[in-house]
């Protein structure tokens, strides 16, 4: 049987600055969501867009990297592995998040810079 992997490759554009926090452990996290754009025809002809929003984390050396050069529109390829977690919130209710963890980050595009 085939040796099966947890990875995952987005193309997309940053919806705002990443959010950094340095834990208690003194270990660096950057969060930040990645919008991925994806365009088909229907059989009719029309053409359809639609945006999906991705979560991603980053730690260490990535961590800083993201916060040092990434900010709000710019466009990355993410190389990383899902992972979902459930967690109960505050009203006690059970909920589930799916993250991608950064392995590799690529600029590929900067933001449109308005006169």
């Amino acid at each position: 049987m085939m040796n099966i992997k947890n990875h995952v490759q987005l193309v997309g554009r940053l919806g705002a600055n990443p959010e950094v926090k340095v834990l208690e452990s003194g270990k660096k996290l950057a969060r930040f969501h990645l919008a991925v754009n994806e365009s088909y025809t229907k059989a009719s002809g029309e053409k359809v867009s639609k945006v999906q929003w991705h979560s991603v984390i980053a730690w260490g050396h990535l961590a800083g990297i993201a916060e040092r050069i990434l900010q709000k529109g710019t466009q990355v390829t993410i190389d990383g592995k899902l992972l979902n977690q459930v967690f109960t919130n505050k009203a006690g209710e059970k909920r589930s998040a799916t993250e991608i963890v950064a392995s590799e980050l690529f600029v590929i595009g900067r933001p449109a810079t308005t006169a």
